[in-house]
């Protein structure tokens, strides 16, 4: 399973199945999330194995109509995502935002997580 599918399952519950891959469709739902690969770390031995795992940073939006709905749906998303069966560590706090053309308001955290190959 990709990190993406991971994260998908983790979170997709928590908004009714509007859980989107790096973009969401102008017409999805509020509240919804949106995830995205922003990096991880590579994983190499000097022997040549190949890694039994993969670490991907994801970024996590979640999308409401108020700051306070916006912050409380990533918080739940964070502990959904602590909860899950996979290696899970948030890097940073969130950060909130406002998109003054939707007038829709965000709240975002980066999450370093490791998951099988």
């Amino acid at each position: 399973m990709t990190p993406e599918a991971h994260v998908f399952a983790a979170l997709q519950a928590l908004v009714g199945g509007r859980c989107y891959p790096d973009v969401a469709p102008s017409t999805a739902a509020l509240p919804r999330i949106v995830y995205q690969q922003v990096g991880g770390r590579s994983v190499t031995y000097t022997e040549g194995t190949v890694p039994d795992r993969e670490n991907a940073r994801m970024q996590i939006a979640c999308w409401a109509t108020t700051r306070e709905a916006a912050t409380a749906l990533a918080r739940q998303a964070e502990a959904a995502l602590m909860a899950a069966s996979l290696q899970c560590e948030p890097l940073g706090a969130r950060v909130s935002g406002h998109e003054p053309d939707t007038g829709l308001y965000g709240a975002r955290q980066d999450f370093s997580i490791w998951v099988p190959l």
